[in-house]
């Protein structure tokens, strides 16, 4: 039997589950069991908390798409409307459930969502040296626009291991 899965925007009771399910995707020992791990390039486990989950969802224009089983979280992604676009951030899968399309529905939902918003393209930052990646997100027609943004310099999400800037990726849709 297959299992379906939902994609829907965040409720304020799934927040702490969200935490969770974005640290152990990109931070610590549970993150190097999936390929989006950032674990080799920055100390540190978390990657976001609970107040700044809930500083996102209050933005105008902002909003956390959810995969889930039924059951639980199995991906995310964060949406902000800027302007004639639509920044997408926290593209997060579990480590768990990587590999089983999840990353791309979540993709898709995020295309309709921002066409549905009036947006014109999606744009995105990916750290520059996380090549996997970027590939990944070309194959599925993002392209790098040759600009490059620092990366934080607060060390409260991790402190890098070397110096480490953001690619802006964006997808005309």
């Amino acid at each position: 039997m297959e299992t379906v899965l939902k994609i829907a925007p965040l409720k304020l009771d799934q927040v702490d589950e969200l935490v969770s399910l974005v640290n152990s995707a990109y931070r610590g020992e549970d993150s190097k069991k999936g390929w989006t791990t950032e674990a080799d390039l920055i100390e540190g486990t978390l990657r976001i908390d609970v107040p700044s989950i809930k500083e996102i969802i209050q933005k105008t224009g902002a909003t956390i798409l959810t995969c889930s089983n039924g059951n639980s979280l199995l991906g995310c992604v964060n949406l902000q409307k800027e302007a004639a676009g639509m920044y997408l951030g926290m593209l997060s899968v579990s480590p768990a459930a990587q590999g089983l399309g999840i990353g791309k529905k979540l993709l898709e939902a995020s295309e309709s969502y921002a066409k549905d918003a009036g947006c014109h393209f999606i744009f995105m930052t990916v750290i520059d040296v996380r090549y996997e990646l970027i590939s990944w997100y070309e194959r599925h027609g993002y392209a790098r626009t040759g600009e490059k943004k620092p990366f934080p310099t607060d060390e409260t999400f991790g402190k890098p291991r070397q110096p480490l800037v953001f690619d802006v990726l964006k997808k005309n849709i």
